[in-house]
């Protein structure tokens, strides 16, 4: 549901009046950097159990930070579930993904089912943190321009490289040209690129300049620094000494059971061992220290909170039409474009100076709605609760209050299916306390697991408890009312 520019004005000036009473009284806010990778699966990373794929500075933060066990994109695939990182808002309420019939549009080069629907005149989170006296930055993957909106547009003082694209065309300079037919959005802003520059390197190099000119000019001023890597999402492209580094570890790497198993319309990828797709992730962390290096430096790093994420799972599958698959996210289920834990759980990590405790873990029940009303409590500004309609704040879980919240419900909803691509079905999902219900509305088939016990999703339990997925079902069907879904006809 989108907000009129007069609204939006009202609620920013009203919280820019009431930081500006305050802050002679206050010390500096806290910095926020949030780091958000493309389709990064719950396993990529070391401290999920990952031994094939290296990722010693994701690990350091896990360390250092709250870890959180169940946290969840809102959608398992990139622009829906960005739409809510920015609004706090399900995607469905912008009835996004659809309409469209998850076919290639010829003159876009999109998937008019994934055509974003972020309005300049709703209210995000960068138009929050700039009225409470925040700069703003915001470097890398935006997606959410098809209807024009930029970054700039809502809220972002600084952009660097985000527009139309969802990924590149190549991940080495340049850019911008192609060496083969595509329909890609060029990266917009980078045409000085040196030939061979790597993308994941140039994105972090404009964050840590940043860093420096927002330390030399503004010193006293909080900044809020949204990195969103076009990494690790397709083309496939690693630097090729991060290539010849996995390479040669694959070579001592046992792996049992079949490379992949047949799901949904096509198979899944059961095994780590694509080599380019790790040293796409090694680099994707080597940005992480980089810029964490930076902020130490700048004496800025015990005043930064640090956010980790993913926008949704990993590319594990492929539907009817063969393609190139990245990653397996076993022992979870499925990946990319699945309502499974494998599409839409996260790896989360929170960092927060002087409040998280190194090594914490929670079990909250937590989406990408939440940061947004998270972020604003922690730097201590106001809620904006008809703006991050759906998002709720778990600061009380940063400060060892560790006990989940099981009367929450989150909900998935995906009606643009995708089985010549990632063999996925439409579907609406639920999970509320160790419960997750799936709705397969156009086969109607229902599958209900208990996610604490059953990770993997082995065993439906719709035939053994007809009460939880009579309860959850209606549930899951007054949601849909109430945001008024898309429902593919």
């Amino acid at each position: 549901m989108k907000h009129n520019i007069f609204l939006a004005l009202v609620i920013a000036l009203g919280l820019l009046s009431c930081t500006n009473r305050t802050k002679s009284k206050q010390e500096k806010k806290p910095n926020v950097l949030f780091f958000l990778v493309d389709d990064l699966g719950w396993m990529d990373v070391g401290y999920n159990g990952s031994v094939f794929y290296e990722t010693p500075n994701i690990d350091q933060l896990s360390n250092e930070g709250v870890r959180f066990n169940n946290a969840y994109a809102t959608h398992p695939r990139c622009v829906p579930s960005r739409y809510s990182l920015v609004t706090g808002r399900y995607p469905a309420r912008a009835q996004m993904p659809g309409p469209g019939e998850g076919k290639l549009n010829p003159t876009k080069g999109v998937y008019p089912g994934d055509e974003a629907r972020l309005e300049a005149d709703e209210v995000t989170i960068a138009d929050a943190m700039r009225a409470g006296g925040y700069t703003t930055f915001f470097a890398g993957k935006w997606h959410l321009a098809f209807s024009g909106t930029m970054p700039e547009d809502v809220g972002f003082d600084i952009n660097v490289a985000g527009g139309h694209a969802g990924s590149p065309i190549s991940f080495f300079a340049p850019y911008n040209e192609s060496h083969r037919t595509t329909k890609k959005k060029p990266i917009e802003g980078l045409d000085d690129a040196p030939d061979g520059e790597y993308l994941t390197d140039r994105i972090t190099d404009e964050t840590i300049q940043f860093l420096n000119n927002h330390q030399a000019t503004h010193p006293e001023k909080p900044f809020f620094a949204y990195v969103s890597h076009y990494a690790v999402h397709e083309p496939i492209e690693a630097k090729q000494e991060h290539v010849d580094k996995f390479e040669a570890k694959k070579k001592s790497m046992t792996y049992t059971g079949e490379p992949f198993i047949e799901e949904g319309t096509g198979t899944t990828k059961m095994h780590q061992d694509n080599a380019t797709y790790a040293g796409m992730v090694y680099s994707m962390d080597e940005s992480l220290g980089r810029i964490t290096e930076t902020l130490k430096q700048l004496g800025q790093l015990d005043n930064t909170i640090i956010i980790f994420f993913s926008d949704n799972g990993g590319l594990s599958n492929r539907g009817f039409n063969p393609r190139r698959v990245a990653t397996s996210n076993y022992p979870l289920r499925a990946g990319k474009g699945h309502l499974y834990e494998g599409g839409v759980r996260e790896p989360m990590i929170v960092k927060w100076p002087g409040i998280t405790k190194k090594g914490m873990q929670s079990n909250a029940l937590v989406t990408g709605n939440d940061f947004f009303p998270t972020i604003l409590e922690m730097v201590g500004l106001e809620p904006l609760p008809q703006a991050h309609l759906d998002g709720e704040s778990v600061v009380w879980a940063l400060k060892e209050q560790l006990n989940p919240n099981p009367e929450r419900a989150v909900f998935w909803h995906s009606p643009v299916d995708r089985p010549h691509a990632t063999g996925d079905s439409n579907s609406t999902a639920i999970r509320k306390g160790p419960y997750k219900l799936i709705e397969f509305y156009d086969q109607d088939i229902v599958e209900l697991y208990n996610i604490e016990e059953d990770t993997e999703e082995k065993y439906d339990l719709s035939e053994q408890l007809p009460e939880v997925k009579r309860a959850l079902l209606e549930e899951l069907y007054q949601w849909r009312i109430d945001v008024n879904a898309y429902m593919k006809k």
